[in-house]
C-alpha cells in the first residue's frame, strides 16, 4: 500500500511540476505585450475562448506598431510576416514540414539568382593584420587571448571555385532542392554560421568520403553528400566544434552565435 502511495504521490508531484514549468497565462487578457500574445496564440488550445478576444487585440497592436516605427526598426518585417499568418490562421505557429519548406523556397532562390547573375566572390578577411581573432567581452578591462587563425588560407581556396565548378555545384544543389524522392541517394546539407568568424565544416563518412564546405561569417552554405553516417568537426572562432549525425533527408545545422548586438 505504502509503495502505491509513493507511486502515486511521485505522479502527481512530477504533473505539478510539469504545470509549473509551462508558461503562466492567467492574466493573458490583460497583457499590453504583442510577443507574450503571440505566445499565447502559439500555446493555447485551439477551442480557448479567450482567442477571440486577443487574436483581433494583437493583430490591431502590430499594425500600430509598424505605424509608429522608426526607419530602419528592424522589428517591422517580423511584425509585417506575423500579421499575414494571422490574417489566414489562428496563430503564427507553423509546423516542421512548414519551416522546412520556407527553408527550402530561401535556397532555391538563392541558387536561382546565382545561377542568372553568375558566382559572386567571396574574399576571407582575417580580422586584424596579424591574422588572429580576438574573443569579446562585455569587460574592457579584461585582456583577452588572440586566437591564431590556421584556416584562412584553405577557406580562400575552397570558397575561390571557378565558374565551372561553381555552376555544377549550384545545378547539383537546386536539384537536390527539388528532389523529393525519398530513394534518392544524395541529400542537401545546409550549414548556417551565426557567428562572427569564418569557418570550414568538415564531414566525414565512412572510408575516404569526405566533405570541406566554407560557411562565411553571418551567411550560409550548403553541399550535397551521399546518405549516411558522418562526423561533423569545425572551429568556430577558436571553440571546437564535433558531432555525429545521420543524414538519409535534407538537413540544416546553425553554428555560433554573433557576438553582435
Amino acid at each position: 500500500m505504502k509503495n502505491i502511495l509513493l507511486i502515486f504521490s511521485t505522479i502527481v508531484f512530477v504533473n505539478i511540476s510539469a504545470q509549473k514549468q509551462g508558461k503562466d497565462y492567467s492574466d493573458i487578457l490583460k497583457s499590453k505585450n504583442i510577443y507574450e500574445i503571440n505566445a499565447f496564440l502559439r500555446d493555447a488550445h485551439p477551442d480557448d475562448p479567450r482567442r477571440s478576444v486577443l487574436k483581433p487585440r494583437v493583430m490591431e497592436m502590430m499594425k500600430e506598431y509598424i505605424k509608429n516605427a522608426k526607419p530602419g526598426d528592424t522589428k517591422v518585417r517580423q511584425m509585417q510576416d506575423w500579421l499575414a499568418m494571422l490574417k489566414r490562421r489562428p496563430s503564427t505557429k507553423i509546423s516542421f514540414e512548414e519551416f522546412n519548406a520556407n527553408i527550402r523556397k530561401k535556397q532555391i532562390a538563392k541558387y536561382q539568382k546565382e545561377l542568372q547573375v553568375g558566382q559572386s566572390a567571396v574574399v576571407y578577411t582575417p580580422s586584424n593584420p596579424q591574422n588572429v581573432y580576438i574573443a569579446p567581452t562585455a569587460t574592457p578591462t579584461v585582456t583577452t587571448a588572440a586566437i591564431p587563425d590556421t584556416e584562412a588560407s584553405e577557406f580562400n581556396m575552397l570558397m575561390a571555385e571557378n565558374p565551372v565548378e561553381h555552376k555544377n555545384k549550384t545545378v547539383k544543389i537546386l536539384n537536390s532542392l527539388f528532389d523529393n524522392d525519398p530513394n534518392a541517394k544524395e541529400c542537401i546539407v545546409m550549414i548556417e554560421n551565426k557567428s562572427d568568424c569564418n569557418i570550414i565544416v568538415r564531414i566525414e563518412g565512412i572510408g575516404i568520403t569526405k566533405y570541406r564546405l566554407p560557411v562565411p561569417a553571418h551567411g550560409d552554405n550548403s553541399i550535397v553528400v551521399q546518405k549516411g553516417d558522418y562526423l561533423f568537426t569545425s572551429i568556430v572562432c577558436g571553440a571546437q566544434y564535433a558531432s555525429q549525425k545521420t543524414i538519409q533527408k535534407p538537413l540544416m545545422v546553425a553554428l555560433g552565435s554573433s557576438a553582435r548586438k
